[in-house]
């Protein structure tokens, strides 16, 4: 075990607790870490309002946060291993845009037949069921697609063109929908780590463990695809398991948020390449702790920006990462040559 690097991992692991503490005390009601502390210790709150406001809406935030957070860069960086191309992310299989048809469908054409399924908390599931349904869609689609395609970069293009075709009905949708439906989904687009509760919690914890599973259980492989597909093969792995296996860990992981959450930029793209530059390796088993650490950090970061503490509306999350995360791809091509890590 490289002693520094794992030095590294304790720290950002600090920073998470940190930053976690920072971010449930901020908002339009500000509390105080001490009393937080106090809380987690088992000592009540100084006021029934704060033991509201924390457990009934910060802590599920922050705690979606913290597991979208490990979940992006994941997915991001097993994109890019696989297919080793810089660029790739968790969004290429066209999963999310698939996610955002069952959205749209429901938002923009449902509402012809009463269905108001982002007006309120109780239809909330409704948007989860049809983001779900729409991403398992293009996620079987992606499995014919895998069985019938052999070449890693065909595959990459298949999904690319599968998001362009579901964007492409997303617009058509829009472009016939009344200003209201297009006004609501436009929001649910912009992402909202606010939106789930306990039992939304509960489901897509299980879900993103499910999503992981394959991943973590892959790094040997992964290690190995940085030095090619024919080398990988040589060395005994089994390249068409391994195929599945990111197909369908990608799939959970960015379907999942996609439905909870709405689609998060950025994240899954600019932190892994963060994780490299900081921990300067291209081995998977620092790199998967480093970027989910990271990820988090990043995360909880945007999200207490978002919030504009002191106020009582906040900020579009991907407002937050897309003004964060573009700077950061330009100051990362600055500082080093991606074709080094691929």
């Amino acid at each position: 075990m490289n002693k520094p690097r794992t030095y590294k991992l304790l720290f950002c692991l600090f920073l998470c607790l940190l930053l976690w503490l920072i971010n449930l005390s901020l908002g339009s009601v500000a509390i105080p870490l001490r009393a937080l502390i106090e809380r987690l210790a088992g000592i009540p709150f100084e006021r029934d309002s704060w033991e509201i406001i924390v457990m009934e809406y910060r802590l599920p935030k922050s705690l979606t946060a913290v597991l979208v957070g490990i979940a992006l860069p994941i997915s991001g960086l097993q994109m890019q291993t696989f297919f080793r191309n810089p660029l790739a992310g968790p969004y290429v299989l066209g999963i999310s845009s698939g996610a955002g048809l069952g959205v749209a469908l429901l938002s923009m054409a449902g509402t012809a037949f009463g269905w108001h399924c982002l007006q309120g908390s109780g239809n909330h599931w409704a948007a989860i069921v049809a983001a779900s349904l729409g991403a398992i869609a293009v996620l079987v689609l992606m499995g014919l697609a895998a069985w019938k395609v052999r070449d890693s970069m065909s595959l990459l293009i298949v999904g690319l063109m599968f998001g362009s075709a579901a964007s492409s009905l997303i617009t058509l949708l829009a472009y016939f929908s009344a200003a209201e439906e297009l006004k609501m989904f436009t929001i649910w687009s912009m992402g909202n780590l606010g939106n789930s509760g306990w039992s939304e919690l509960g489901l897509l914890s299980v879900l993103l463990l499910l999503g992981l599973l394959p991943a973590l259980l892959s790094v040997k492989a992964f290690n190995a695809m940085l030095l090619g597909e024919n080398y990988a093969i040589s060395m005994g792995i089994n390249f068409e398991r391994l195929r599945w296996s990111m197909i369908l860990s990608t799939g959970l992981l960015t379907g999942s948020i996609t439905a909870f959450c709405g689609p998060i930029a950025f994240i899954g793209i600019a932190v892994p390449h963060l994780a490299r530059l900081l921990f300067r390796t291209n081995d998977h088993t620092f790199l998967f702790p480093a970027a989910a650490l990271l990820g988090v950090l990043v995360l909880l970061v945007c999200d207490s920006i978002s919030q504009l503490p002191g106020m009582a509306s906040s900020l579009p999350i991907n407002a937050v990462t897309t003004a964060f995360g573009a700077p950061l791809i330009i100051w990362l091509i600055m500082r080093r040559n991606f074709s080094e890590a691929f």
